[in-house]
């Protein structure tokens, strides 16, 4: 009971106010009308009263004087008052306190008067009335309540059933059953049945079961009956237990429920007759049973779907016991009906919602609406609710469509008019209704009719009042979709149009919005309910029912029936079909061709499905090797490329997926971006394009779709634009372009941390690729203003998105073009000029006004000093300008014309085309053919602008504030090599632009520079390549190479394109007779020498690559060697010692690397057929004096040497060369490593080539006679004094005769290989003995001395050598053990073979267990003077006069020296030869000083070495004896030029023999150890052979200082 606590004051005070306050509380509470709220506030008032009494708080009498006053305020106070009496009574009856109880019943006693006895003998307790004495005991009391109410309700009247009350029941019911059309209603019938029952005593509950009878068989009237009820129905329980006593009747088996009662049962619901909760518990059967039901059915499903998904053989046992459950099955009785299913169905006909609802969520999800009849009624419901929304906003234009009469139940939800009406109810009977909307399609197509004319107001209503409801009504929307319509659409069957009127609906939505949609729907919904359980699993059998017979011959009726599949299932269609793509590539293309009968939608969800089949995280990308990218990721991007080009499918999922992979660092995705250009664009990325294709490429866009491809991929305009539109619409454009640019990079240094270095190349590779494919597509299908407003200038795209400048200058350079076009298109509209020279001038106009402020923006990409060698201008023409710029593929166009007129004879020829179709061909021929023609002359007229606008720009392209070799270096460094690896036709365009620098005379360009720079250090270029960097890099060698052969094959085209050009311009570093510098160019022969060496440099690279076991090298090389063999090797001996080395390759790795054995036997072969083209050296390059040196041979080589062949001056042309090298490598210092290794390579395999001059005694007695003469002169003077000069006269008549000996022998040994070969191995005989002397102790003891002077000059040698560039002095060491150092020195440098236990005058390979021996040595670094001073000049400054002359000093006396002594015969200079005899008379002023006191320190140390090595001289003698007939042997067998060599020892002949046999046998033995070493695979790097050379050359120099062997040197420095 409320409590309504009185003051204390009024307590207190009651007499003076308390009671005047009480007694006007409780007349407001009795005015106040709460809906009986009132009369708990007045007991709460009389409670506390009372009870006020009942502790002693006031008096008795005053309080019931109150209390008899207020009972005239309400009739019912009495009745209030007794029911606080009663509460009273129970409170102080169990109290202990006796006198608290007497209060209360002194307290009652006193209110007899007011209050009734009877209603105090209802209420109070017997006891309580007993001490009241309105009883006499209470005893009697009870006693007499027991008996009245067992007579009143357990003790039954006898009727008579049979007689008294038949014609009773029998009115009774004809009362009922009459028409009640007429004016009857339910008040007279209702008097009519109180007469009866009076009249015939009928029971009232029997006459309101016949009354519920009638109203079952004439349900149609329930209004009538409705209303009889209501006036008649005393109680409503009483009614409930009749109908549940109905419902009762009909739960036996076999029996069912008839509707009628379903009906009355619901209208009694409907207008609360009724309660839900006392009818359901009368219902069967129990919510417990339901639930039951529900999950065997869940688990029957999923045993169903295992069974039809595992593949299992039943044997016959199990087949028989299947039938015989079957047959109890159909033996067991019927269930009764569900009694709450149908009175669930008849609410929802009548439209009672609420009373429906609530038994729908008394059972599972969607246990209800499974039965067909409930999902139907409730469909009938939703039709009526939506009905007015659906004709003003859903119907389509010109439907008529079925009106619908609405429900008289004015309790049933009411009809929607607005949008926001929908969420009251239909969307709540919509998500109870689930997957079973699909038994009514055509409310299904009403309800999504409804959302696209919502999404249609969403998408144009952009007040912002409503935008908060149309968001909530859009997520309603949605969730219809993922709960009601896509499930129903999967238990739909083969409904195509239901399919395309979703998609209708889907299609509105963002396609983040749909792939969520259909997440749910493929992962979530199908295992919710039986029904789907099923159906997924029947889908899946019968998608590999159909893969199964999937071939190229039955596409059309596989196509169909994968189309009828996928129209209510393709979720889990596609999943499986993507399932079988991805372990069988071969389907792709049945399948592709089979989904023609696909749905929009169904579309859509494939492309959902190929994504999610992308991004599966259970899945690898890469193989189990870590090297390659996985099957199935190669076969989903094929099909991406195959689908997303032939149907209409949305892109933009697939494209945002790309993005987001490459946000998060990962490129394997990126495979897919490059499919789908390449099939969608026509723009195909290969590395493997022939020639044919690669000039094609250099065309326009016409020539490139035709001739640029492998396969001509027609009709893609439809299908760019779709993917052009995709990328505009989604920004996706630039960001995919800045991400993959950045990616190249981080697959590298990022992504490639732990992965195999050939897959983070391949990823690196596809990365690239990609990033030009998609760019190139960029470039040719985005209109200017879309291209340029969204690609940022190059200083923005550099700096501030950091992308590499390759990339974003291959970004920009479509922009450039768009820009220059479209100035000079404006330029020539504002003046009217069309004379060509008017046009030229506008288009160089043009490009000033747009290149000028990229010239300014490229300033910032790198250092300011990189600017002081190259212009800004030039850089910006170099990145801006392609192939297309620079020349017209006339060839290409004239090759795609002739095509197409054979395509238009063929189709004219065949009889078997139709007319029209014939005609429709030809036509399209003659289009395409006048559309090349008009492209090839628009781009004539192009390419003339560029070349005049070039040829304007030219002059101020390269700056003169450093040398020429710095401009080179940051030209290949900044321009040339990163383009050229970027594409195939970039390196074209690269070759061909230096080509076009060289044609334009672009002062201060060195074009023999440049060409050597490419040609001489290409390893660490070639290791640091990928694998198609590697073929477009040796697509730009072969370029360069294309060039320099035009020019070496012919004199007249070198003369034409060479001479008198600024590129061959060469300035001798030397004083003519005028005592200036003399500018001279490089005549032919020479060039001619230069390019051999060109050859020779890229056979010792690519031997080196070869040699150094690493994957990459070896793959790099072999790609780049092929690219390059139409032009190298074209000398024969380094064809043949390539392929001795690519064949050790094939040996090598046939088991190992099959990849690299594939690329070593298939280069192999092409270099077999190349053997053909292959000349000679001399051939290659004459060895002759060239004409323009033939003049001034007497200044050469003296007055006395006027008859002196010209081959051996050609010899002295080639030892300047070889001295350029040396210079050359001295200046570097350890700048370049190769550079210094290639120049000393070439410098000790000059000295190789010996003369064959050795074969006869004679000449071996005059060779010691010369070299001792020699010693002794040099101790006289150290120059050439006038006291030599007949001995000088003496030497050079010995060295002519030995010169025509020489070629004498090898004009014999030419004719006679097999005597050679013969030679070579008693050489190899005499090495093995020696090592075996050695090995057994042999030598005595008074050798070691001479064996660690020998070590010592080995050492020191490469010092000695330099020194002899810069002093005027003649070297004091021996030739004879410079020889042999030099010899050692190859053994442990890399030759061109880079193996140890090559010869030093020949190249020993074996080939199928046999020597092979190479007719001739592998070539010095062949080049004239000039090549010297070009390479001199390679990385020093312009020299100073004083530097000039000591220059001249130092090369004067090497010519001297070399000229007395055959053995080191190579250097001389055209201009020192000019100024001989003047420099001499210099060289004796400056060295009379020295010439003493060297004269007799060498004399005393003669003398002690000859004693100490007299012992020994005996037993050597016939060592070196055997060695020097050994050698000579070989030596005749070289095609060489070499002068015999000569003794410039100061030893006696038994000093120099003792040494040579302790040298060559000491060579052999290292030889042969360096075999084994090589043999075992533990090969030296380049760079510790350095070391260790770089420490010999250290100690031996320390040795020199102790000998004093270079005092001379020394003093002239």
């Amino acid at each position: 009971m409320a409590t309504l606590i009185l003051p204390g004051e009024w307590i207190k005070n009651w007499e003076k106010s308390g009671k005047h306050e009480f007694v006007q509380l409780c007349k407001e509470l009795t005015e106040k009308t709460d809906h009986g709220n009132e009369t708990k506030d007045i007991q709460a008032a009389l409670y506390e009263v009372c009870s006020q009494v009942v502790q002693g708080n006031l008096k008795i009498d005053l309080v019931s004087a109150v209390l008899g006053e207020m009972m005239e305020l309400r009739d019912d106070l009495p009745s209030i008052l007794a029911d606080v009496f009663c509460i009273l009574d129970l409170e102080t009856g169990a109290l202990e306190e006796k006198n608290k109880r007497d209060y209360y019943t002194h307290l009652v006693g006193a209110c007899l008067s007011f209050v009734p006895e009877a209603i105090l003998k209802e209420r109070l307790d017997p006891e309580t009335l007993e001490s009241l004495g309105l009883i006499k005991q209470a005893h009697q009391f009870n006693q007499k309540i027991v008996k009245i109410k067992t007579k009143l309700f357990y003790k039954q009247q006898k009727f008579n059933l049979l007689r008294e009350e038949n014609e009773g029941y029998a009115k009774l019911i004809t009362e009922l059953g009459q028409d009640l059309s007429g004016n009857i209603t339910s008040t007279l019938v209702l008097e009519s049945i109180k007469s009866l029952i009076g009249c015939f005593n009928l029971d009232p509950n029997r006459v309101l079961d016949i009354i519920l009878e009638v109203y079952e068989s004439r349900s149609e009237q329930d209004e009538f009956f409705l209303s009889l009820i209501k006036s008649y129905m005393c109680e409503p329980i009483t009614l409930c237990h009749i109908l549940g006593f109905k419902f009762k009747f009909y739960q036996e088996p076999n029996e069912e429920t008839p509707k009628s009662l379903y009906h009355i049962a619901a209208a009694l619901l409907n207008h609360k007759l009724i309660e839900l909760e006392d009818l359901y518990v009368h219902l069967m059967p129990v919510d417990g049973t339901i639930v039951e039901e529900h999950k065997r059915e869940i688990s029957e499903a999923k045993q169903i779907a295992r069974k039809l998904v595992t593949v299992v053989l039943p044997s016959e046992k199990s087949e028989d016991k299947e039938k015989e459950k079957e047959k109890e099955e159909e033996k067991n009785e019927k269930p009764p009906d569900n009694q709450k299913l149908g009175l669930l169905e008849a609410l929802l006909r009548i439209g009672d919602w609420h009373h429906a609802q609530s038994i729908m969520d008394q059972m599972p999800s969607f246990y209800a609406t499974s039965h067909k009849t409930i999902a139907l009624a409730l469909c009938q419901l939703v039709h009526l609710t939506v009905e007015p929304l659906y004709r003003r906003a859903g119907v389509p234009k010109g439907a008529k469509g079925c009106a619908l009469q609405p429900l008289k139940n004015k309790r049933a939800p009411q009809p929607t008019e607005s949008f926001e009406d929908l969420r009251k109810d239909t969307f709540s009977m919509l998500c109870y209704l689930g997957p079973h909307l699909s038994h009514d399609p055509i409310l299904f197509a009403k309800i999504v009719r409804l959302g696209k004319s919502f999404m249609k107001e969403y998408q144009t209503d952009g007040r912002p009042e409503v935008k908060d409801k149309m968001e909530i009504l859009l997520s309603c929307f949605l969730s219809i979709a993922d709960q009601v319509l896509l499930p129903s659409l999967s238990l739909m069957e083969c409904n195509a149009c239901m399919s395309e009127e979703l998609w209708g609906l889907f299609k509105l939505f963002p396609y983040q919005h749909r792939y969520r949609l259909y997440g749910q729907w493929k992962n979530e919904t199908y295992s919710g309910h039986p029904l789907l359980v099923k159906v997924k699993a029947q889908t899946v059998e019968r998608a590999r029912y159909i893969m199964k017979r999937l071939t190229k011959e039955n596409i059309k009726q596989s196509g169909r029936q994968i189309g009828k599949l996928s129209h209510s299932n393709p979720t889990i269609l596609f999943d499986y079909m993507l399932s079988q793509i991805q372990w069988y590539d071969n389907l792709i293309v049945p399948v592709v061709d089979s989904l023609k009968y696909l749905t929009s939608l169904n579309y859509d969800v494939l492309a959902y499905c190929i994504i999610e089949a992308l991004a599966n995280p259970e899945k690898e990308k890469m193989k189990h090797d870590d090297t390659t990218l996985s099957l199935w990721l190669q076969s989903l991007a094929s099909l991406c490329g195959a689908v997303f080009r032939k149907y209409p499918i949305e892109l933009a999922g697939l494209l945002q997926y790309v993005t987001n992979q490459l946000k998060a660092g990962k490129s394997f995705d990126l495979l897919i971006l490059k499919e789908v250009v390449q099939k969608m664009a026509g723009i195909e990325i290969t590395d493997e394009m022939t020639s044919e294709q690669l000039e094609a490429m250099t065309g326009g866009e016409q020539l490139k779709a035709e001739g640029g491809y492998f396969g001509q991929i027609r009709n893609t305009k439809k299908s760019s634009q779709r993917l052009k539109d995709a990328l505009l619409d989604h920004e996706l454009a630039l960001p995919l372009c800045l991400l993959m640019a950045q990616q190249r990079n981080g697959v590298v240094f990022l992504e490639g941390g732990e992965k195999h270095l050939k897959l983070v190349g391949h990823l690196y590779d596809q990365c690239h690729d990609t990033l030009v494919q998609f760019g190139g597509f960029l470039a040719s299908n985005l209109s200017t203003e879309d291209y340029i407003k969204r690609v940022p200038s190059i200083d923005v795209l550099c700096n501030q998105f950091h992308t590499p400048h390759d990339a974003a200058f291959f970004l920009s350079r479509p922009m450039y073009a768009h820009q220059i076009l479209s100035k000079y298109e404006e330029l020539k509209k504002a003046e009217k000029g069309n004379r060509q020279q008017q046009k030229v001038t506008k288009y160089v106009a043009a490009c000033e006004q747009v290149m000028t402020p990229v010239h300014e923006a490229v300033m910032s990409l790198h250092p300011a000093r990189v600017w002081d060698d190259l212009r800004p201008q030039f850089y910006a023409t170099f990145w801006s300008l392609t192939m297309y710029d620079l020349a017209v593929p006339h060839a290409a166009y004239e090759r795609e014309v002739n095509k197409l007129k054979v395509q238009i004879k063929a189709i004219e020829e065949n009889s078997e085309i139709p007319l029209n179709k014939k005609k429709k061909e030809k036509e399209r021929c003659t289009a395409l053919q006048e559309k090349l023609q008009e492209e090839e002359k628009k781009q004539m007229e192009h390419v003339q602008r560029v070349l005049h606008r070039l040829k304007l720009e030219k002059d101020s392209w390269l700056l003169t504030k450093s040398t020429k070799n710095e401009t080179i270096t940051k030209f290949l460094q900044l321009c040339l090599f990163p383009r050229c690896i970027f594409s195939s036709i970039d390196a074209v365009y690269c070759a061909r632009f230096v080509e076009l620098v060289h044609q334009q005379k672009t002062p201060n360009f060195c074009t023999l520079l440049c060409y050597d720079r490419v040609f001489s250090a290409i390893i660490y270029t070639v290791a640091s390549c990928t694998e198609n960097e590697s073929h477009r890099y040796g697509r730009f060698l072969c370029c360069m190479l294309e060039t320099v052969t035009r020019w070496h094959s012919n004199r007249a085209v070198y003369e034409k394109e060479c001479v008198n050009y600024p590129g061959f311009l060469t300035i001798f570093r030397a004083a003519g007779f005028d005592g200036g510098n003399k500018a001279d160019q490089l005549d032919y022969e020479n060039f001619r020498h230069v390019v051999h060496k060109w050859h020779y440099m890229l056979t010792k690279a690519s031997v080196h690559c070869l040699e150094t076991g690493d994957y990459t090298h070896i793959r790099n090389i072999l790609i780049v060697l092929t690219k390059i063999l139409p032009c190298y090797p074209k000398v024969l001996n380094l064809g043949q010692a390539l392929e001795c080395r690519v064949h050790k390759i094939c040996l090598e790795e046939k088991d190992k690397r099959p990849d690299l054995y594939a690329l070593a036997m298939g280069y192999s072969g092409r270099l077999k057929s190349q053997k053909v083209h292959m000349v000679p050296e001399n051939e290659f390059h004459h060895k002759d004096q060239p004409a323009r040196s033939a003049t001034p041979a007497s200044q050469q080589n003296g007055p006395g040497s006027t008859g002196k062949p010209a081959a051996n001056t050609s010899k002295t042309e080639e030892g300047g060369f070889e001295d350029g090298d040396r210079v050359k490598d001295k200046s570097q210092g350890t700048t370049k490593p190769v550079n210094k290794a290639n120049s000393t390579t070439a410098k000790v395999t000059t000295s190789n080539g010996n003369g064959a001059l050795n074969s006869t005694k004679a000449v071996k007695d005059d060779k010691e006679k010369s070299g001792k003469e020699k010693k002794e002169k040099k101790e006289k003077t150290p120059g050439s004094t006038p006291e030599t000069k007949a001995e000088n006269r003496r030497e050079k008549q010995r060295d002519e005769r030995a010169g025509k000996e020489e070629r004498l022998l090898r004009e014999g040994k030419e004719k006679t290989p097999k005597a050679d070969r013969e030679k070579v191995k008693l050489d190899e005989k005499s090495g093995k003995d020696d090592k075996a002397k050695a090995g057994n102790g042999e030598p005595v003891e008074p050798a070691r001395d001479a064996v660690k002077e020998s070590k010592n000059k080995e050492k020191g040698d490469r010092n000695a050598a330099t020194a002899t560039l810069k002093s005027p002095n003649p070297r004091s060491d021996s030739a004879e053990s410079e020889r042999d150092h030099k010899r050692r020195k190859l053994d442990s440098h890399s030759s061109p073979s880079h193996s140890s236990s090559v010869k030093p005058q020949f190249l020993k390979v074996r080939d199928q267990g046999r020597s092979l021996l190479l007719d001739r040595p592998l070539p010095p670094s062949s080049s004239s003077s000039t090549d010297f001073l070009l390479l001199s000049d390679n990385l020093l400054p312009p020299p100073t006069p004083s530097q000039l002359i000591c220059h001249l000093h130092s090369s004067l006396q090497d010519s001297s020296n070399e000229l007395k002594d055959p053995a080191t015969k190579h250097i001389n200079f055209n201009s020192v030869a000019r100024s001989k005899s003047r420099e001499r008379e210099v060289e004796k002023k400056d060295t009379e000083s020295v010439q003493g006191r060297s004269k007799e320190k060498k004399e005393e140390k003669e003398r002690k070495e000859r004693k100490r090595d007299h012992g020994v001289n005996d037993r050597e003698a016939s060592q070196e004896s055997k060695r020097r007939k050994d050698e000579n042997g070989t030596n005749s067998s070289k095609n060489s030029q070499s002068a015999s060599p000569s003794c410039d020892s100061p030893l006696t002949p038994e000093k120099e023999k003792t040494k040579r046999s302790k040298s060559s046998s000491k060579e052999k033995a290292e030889s042969v150890k360096a075999e084994r070493t090589s043999s075992g695979g533990k090969k030296e790097s380049r760079h510790e052979k350095s070391e260790k050379k770089e420490k010999r050359d250290s100690a031996g120099g320390k040795e020199e200082k102790k000998q004093s062997r270079l005092t001379s040197t020394d003093n002239v420095h």
